[in-house]
């Protein structure tokens, strides 16, 4: 399957399975990728000058084989070869 940066895919397994978003970064050598508010986790930041520190959330990387590509072009294809 091929996914590429800012498309719609859906968790289909885990604990985010049912929701939906867009795709934020994909690390194929590891076979992974970022998706805009899945699987977000805390991170504690030390204070540094730039940065205030403190705890922040953010997205972690989740299995490219959890996903399910929610691309709109391929779904009316599909359903008009019927």
């Amino acid at each position: 399957m091929s996914f590429k940066k800012g498309v719609q895919v859906r968790v289909i397994t885990g604990k985010d399975k049912g929701k939906t978003g867009e795709i934020l970064e994909i690390n194929r050598r590891e076979n992974k990728m970022k998706i805009k508010a899945i699987n977000m986790i805390k991170k504690h930041l030390k204070p540094t000058k730039e940065n205030k520190g403190g705890i922040i959330t953010k997205e972690n990387f989740i299995d490219i084989s959890n996903v399910k590509n929610l691309d709109k072009k391929k779904q009316d294809k599909k359903k008009g070869s019927k």
